[in-house]
């Protein structure tokens, strides 16, 4: 059989589950239902090598070096980290990972990097019964058991004819439905969820979109064969792909493919799309709640309560969704969960910060979040990784006191270079060229102090950069 290469989509930004998922750190970079974020969860599923071979990463340019550290930490090594210039849905993105795949008749498993999948042993023998049917030049989808008649969702209507042992043919994709469609589905028990998941050979997708999407492959084409190479990252030309159009898999082939196939299957798969499907997949206490982090509750029944920093208590309440972070608390009917993503678009709307970053801002040498704010001065945390280094750099408009709270800093000022441990500060004055580092093998935690007339993340002028960002 031949090597299954996992292709693995990292766009998306959640924001249903606001305020924990942001735009620049959504829900698949995080840990929402285990230990693990989403997309370790999602790697951890492919990750047997006598199966599958290093998974190609496809993701935008404002997450690469997050979504690196996170393959990193969980001893992951990858294909290729594929930089898309623009979103353009899944049909370019799976064309790029299938022109990059080393051999043409690789079978590419394509996987969403933000759902889970709960019963293991099922989605391995899914996999293996749907690779039967891609090596025979199918183009499978997986379709998954629905356990409620959803209108979230698309619908395959599974077909009479057996492609391959597990597999059949696709009757029609259906659009999502209302809700008496829904029902309709469920009584039929003849349809499957539409997950987004795929399975076929690389060679073979390429040659359904020639047929039915000429123009997306010769895009995409034309963006792999000028890609640059930075880094752990490949940069497909950006003028080419944002000539290339936004469709997705579904209309682009699977519609249109005469060679289109379904694997059913019962995954224990959620895409974990709102806050009501994370109650639902959560542990529950005795009273039907989901607590996360330091919470109390008294006489409440059926909440998702999820606290990241403060103490949240919950009094004589039912079937709410509550979540505190640093920056925002949000409190909504579990039943209205679905409409968080309004929230997220007047914030949009009106310029504000939160709904692209909370006070936790990660940086590819670790993060910084900020303290407190007034006039003139702020202050911030600062955790350096083991052996990374921020760029030589200067500010025009501010200074800083740096003082040292754990580890070993090694800090470059101007033509002096001083090692810094706990307890120990330096102050670099406005104008000074400088660079942080952290030599040792503990992260780095820092307070920083600045001051000065403008406080902006852009009074930064980088000289050297180790993760080519110097000006």
């Amino acid at each position: 059989m031949s090597t299954i290469i996992p292709a693995i989509l990292c766009g998306g930004v959640g924001s249903r589950l606001w305020p924990m998922s942001r735009a620049q750190y959504p829900k698949q970079l995080l840990s929402l239902h285990s230990d693990q974020t989403m997309l370790q969860e999602t790697v951890s599923r492919v990750s047997d090598s006598s199966r599958f071979a290093s998974p190609i990463m496809l993701c935008n340019e404002e997450h690469r070096f997050l979504i690196a550290a996170q393959l990193q930490e969980a001893g992951t090594a990858h294909g290729g980290i594929i930089l898309e210039p623009a979103g353009r849905n899944t049909a370019p993105a799976v064309a790029l990972a299938a022109l990059h795949a080393e051999t043409p008749d690789a079978l590419l498993l394509v996987l969403s990097a933000d759902h889970l999948i709960s019963k293991l042993d099922a989605f391995d023998r899914a996999i293996e019964q749907a690779a039967v049917a891609a090596s025979d030049g199918h183009l499978v989808t997986f379709g998954i058991e629905p356990s409620s008649p959803s209108t979230g969702y698309g619908y395959i209507q599974v077909g009479s004819h057996q492609v391959a042992p597990g597999v059949n043919s696709v009757e029609q994709f259906v659009e999502k439905p209302d809700l008496d469609t829904a029902v309709g589905f469920l009584e039929d028990g003849n349809y499957r969820w539409n997950a987004g998941m795929f399975l076929f050979r690389a060679d073979r997708y390429l040659e359904e979109l020639e047929r039915h999407a000429p123009d997306i492959l010769a895009a995409c084409r034309e963006a792999m064969d000028g890609a640059a190479v930075d880094l752990d990252f490949i940069r497909p030309d950006a003028e080419s792909f944002l000539a290339c159009r936004s469709q997705s898999i579904d209309y682009a082939v699977m519609e249109n493919s005469d060679r289109r196939a379904v694997a059913p299957c019962d995954l224990g798969w959620s895409d974990i799309g709102s806050w009501t499907q994370l109650w639902e997949v959560g542990e529950k206490d005795g009273d039907d709640n989901v607590v996360v982090g330091d919470v109390m509750t008294d006489d409440a029944h059926g909440c998702y309560i999820r606290s990241e920093d403060k103490l949240v208590a919950a009094v004589g309440v039912d079937d709410l969704v509550i979540v505190s972070t640093p920056d925002a608390v949000l409190v909504t009917r579990k039943d209205r969960s679905e409409d968080v993503k309004k929230v997220v678009e007047r914030l949009s709307a009106e310029d504000r910060e939160e709904h692209n970053t909370g006070k936790r801002c990660y940086r590819p040498w670790g993060f910084y979040e900020g303290i407190h704010v007034g006039d003139r001065h702020q202050v911030k945390h600062i955790s350096v990784n083991p052996g990374a280094s921020l760029s030589l750099q200067m500010h025009h408009h501010r200074a800083e006191h740096w003082i040292v709270v754990q580890g070993t800093a090694r800090v470059t000022r101007n033509d002096e270079v001083l090692m810094l441990t706990e307890n120990e500060g330096t102050y670099i004055p406005l104008g000074a060229t400088h660079r942080l580092e952290n030599p040792g093998k503990v992260p780095l935690s820092m307070v920083e102090v600045q001051s000065g007339s403008y406080l902006g993340e852009d009074d930064i002028v980088r000289f050297e950069d180790v993760y080519n960002r110097a000006d």
